[in-house]
This record gives C-alpha cells, structure tokens and sequence, in this order.
C-alpha cells in the first residue's frame, strides 16, 4: 500500500518539487479479506477517497493479477502538516485540483487501473489509480512492463 500512495505522490509532485509538500500519514489500516499465497504476483490500486480541508483519504485495494480476487482493502489518512508549528495545516487549492483527478468512481462502478492515468473526463467511465505489482517469488527489486514499478518481496 505504501508502495502505491508514493507512486500517487510521485505523480502528483509539482514538477518534482517533493521538498514543497509537507504530508505526514495520520492513520492506516488493512482489512484481509482472503489469503494471499506464496509466487502469486498481486496488484495494489490506490485511489482518492475523500479530500478534506487539511487532508485526503487514500483507499486501496490489493488483488490477485491472475485472477483479479480481491485480497484486502486499506485506507490511509493523509495530513498536511506545517513542521515548523507542529500543526495542520489547510490543502493548497492546486493539490485540491489535482487530487480531485484521483477520486475513486461511486460505489458501484468498476475501476479500471491505468498506472496513474488521470481520470480523461468527467463521466467518461474512466477512473484513475496507480497501480504497483508485487510478486512473492523471486528478487532483487525491478522496473517491469509498461513502467510499472513491480517490488519483490
């Protein structure tokens, strides 16, 4: 899941200007809903759930590759956070908009992962997540097909 909301953040940094934001992970959790078994290679999608004044909630989802099972769900609450005065602090509007592009469809539709593809239009049925592989069977750590950031473990 980590994996997955760095690669969010990756794709949302101002041209690379990572030192600009100041985020601090206020909470996590991870529901299992079913066993997750040794080589199998699973899919992490992480997607905007909520956005706040001062935060964001991240919602993911790991399956199966193969079969598209759903193994857990998690949710991750996001907090920009002023270091120097130790407090919250409101989300620019810009980060705001471009969150906004992340939003997980309603309940009901189907996401369609297109490794950090923006939603195209509004309505369009096209969803944003980023995605990262995870494979249990073999290392080190490798980039795969289709740049798609693929981690062993």
């Amino acid at each position: 899941m980590e994996e997955a909301r760095t690669r969010l953040f990756d794709e949302l940094s101002y041209g690379g200007r990572t030192d600009e934001w100041h985020f601090i992970l206020a909470s996590t959790k991870c529901d299992f809903i079913r066993q997750a078994f040794f080589g199998r290679r699973l899919r992490v999608e992480t997607n905007v759930s909520r956005i706040g004044n001062k935060s964001f909630q991240c919602i993911h989802r790991i399956m199966e590759e193969e079969t598209g099972r759903l193994i857990a769900i998690g949710e991750a609450a996001v907090v920009h956070f002023n270091f120097q005065t130790q407090t919250s602090e409101p989300l620019p509007d810009d980060l705001q908009t471009m969150l906004a592009e992340y939003l997980a469809p309603s309940v009901g539709e189907t996401i369609s992962p297109l490794s950090c593809k923006k939603r195209s239009k509004k309505g369009s049925g096209i969803s944003s997540a980023c995605t990262a592989d995870f494979s249990f069977s073999t290392f080190p750590r490798f980039f795969g097909p289709n740049h798609r950031r693929q981690h062993t473990l």
